[in-house]
């Protein structure tokens, strides 16, 4: 599951044409504490996503978490 959701993050990331560090830059403006390093690991499926960082996630990437999470 988490590397779906990770796939689905780089997916959606690309598609707006941000890179993980401007997405990472954006999540620590709004209070969420993750590096470009962690962005990376969730892409692949190597880090768990907690709740908070999944809501603005979505909120930074405009998509539903249906397109998010399936």
């Amino acid at each position: 599951m988490e590397k779906r959701i990770g796939k689905n993050i780089r997916t959606f990331r690309e598609r707006i044409g941000i890179t993980q560090e401007l997405l990472a830059t954006k999540l620590q403006l709004r209070g969420c504490d993750l590096t470009r390093s962690a962005v990376a690991k969730i892409e692949v499926g190597q880090r768990h996503l907690y709740i908070d960082e999944v809501i603005l996630i979505k909120e930074i990437l405009d998509v539903s978490y249906e397109e998010l999470l399936s």
